[in-house]
């Protein structure tokens, strides 16, 4: 599972403008980081993701799109749970 959890990282690592991606199961645990990122942010992101959840419970999963000065984080739950940080901008 390892290897596969590298080449999903990889592949949302190799699109332009991303510059971090992180993913962890439902608990809250990193299963992999890439980029600028924080593994210790796992479980923050699981926690979003599933109060966000809880605004339409009727909905499948939401996306949830945090964003700074300079760069957006997106949040989204499908099995586990990735985010992916991007450059403002790019």
């Amino acid at each position: 599972m390892e290897q596969q959890v590298d080449n999903i990282l990889d592949k949302v690592m190799d699109v332009p403008g991303n510059i971090g991606c992180v993913l962890a199961n439902s608990q809250g645990l990193c299963l992999g980081v890439k980029g600028n990122a924080s593994e210790q942010s796992a479980g923050i992101i699981v926690a979003i993701s599933d109060l966000a959840s809880k605004l339409d419970p009727s909905s499948t999963a939401p996306v949830i799109s945090l964003e700074s000065n300079d760069k957006i984080c997106m949040i989204h739950k499908q099995g586990i749970t990735g985010a992916i940080y991007k450059q403002k901008g790019a």
